[in-house]
């Protein structure tokens, strides 16, 4: 089972780099991670080159112009880019906690997807842990939201495993997918743009295929970085696209993952000097 985290990132770098630093330290590395870049400027670049000197397993990035928010169109690019057969799809703003990865792989269940939850951190613990990269939050830190999801505890996170068809709650900062599931949907509907409900489009699509949802409490715990939401859109057009894939009870998008199949027949090249890449288990 090959396992590929596709990274969502624009424009901040510092955050991107911490995520990085956290999937370099899994106990279960990732066999590829991509970071899919949704028109950042150069300094993210900089910062993935920087962290390729050291990074322990294949690592791309794959860029799309600024033109506006167009997060479905960048995830489809890395789900696209992919060489793995399981996709992790992770924010930008999201640091794994060491067995993030292992706890994805043990979750993973042929005719399911996983979805995953996460740590609220408040501005001062976002800056403490942007300064340094060992900073944790742990269930006695100060300044985070949702306690209960720093506990990781394997026992209890079976318990609440169980498959289901569960609406509340999708995320696509922590979910993961069986790649050949996301090509069966065609991945995320690209005529979502601008904030929101393109993973909530995505999750009722997957049900119409039939697949089912695997609640990963308790395990594959992650911490997101403080910044200000973008939740208030009055009359936020993605929500009667969403409508409509409900009531006509669509598997597929018109516009979606197969725009960018052909682009990636070859993998990307990695970031990483032959050298590190030869060096990589």
């Amino acid at each position: 089972m090959r396992i590929t985290v596709a990274i969502l990132t624009y424009n901040w770098p510092t955050a991107l780099e911490r995520v990085l630093e956290a999937l370099a330290r899994q106990t279960r590395l990732p066999d590829e991670v991509i970071v899919t870049d949704d028109g950042s400027r150069p300094d993210t670049r900089a910062v993935i080159e920087r962290v390729a000197a050291t990074f322990p397993t294949r690592l791309v990035h794959v860029w799309q112009p600024d033109d506006g928010a167009r997060m479905s169109r960048a995830r489809n690019r890395a789900i696209a880019a992919a060489t793995g057969d399981y996709i992790i799809l992770l924010d930008g703003d999201m640091v794994a906690e060491p067995h993030f990865v292992a706890d994805h792989e043990a979750f993973a269940m042929k005719g399911c997807y996983v979805q995953g939850s996460r740590v609220l951190s408040d501005e001062a613990l976002t800056a403490r842990m942007l300064a340094d990269g060992s900073v944790r939050a742990t269930f006695f830190t100060p300044g985070i939201e949702r306690r209960r999801h720093t506990l990781r505890l394997p026992w209890l996170a079976r318990l609440y495993a169980t498959p289901g068809r569960k609406t509340r709650g999708i995320k696509s900062c922590n979910m993961g997918f069986w790649r050949d599931d996301l090509i069966a949907i065609n991945g995320f509907n690209e005529t979502m743009t601008g904030w929101g409900r393109e993973d909530t489009e995505l999750v009722h699509r997957a049900y119409h295929y039939g697949l089912q949802r695997r609640e990963m409490r308790f395990s594959g715990l992650a911490t997101h970085l403080y910044h200000r939401t973008r939740k208030n859109v009055v009359d936020n057009p993605n929500d009667r696209i969403l409508d409509d894939t409900r009531q006509r009870r669509l598997v597929r998008c018109e516009r979606g993952l197969d725009q960018h199949l052909a682009e990636f027949v070859a993998a990307p090249p990695d970031v990483r000097s032959p050298t590190e890449r030869a060096a990589s288990p």
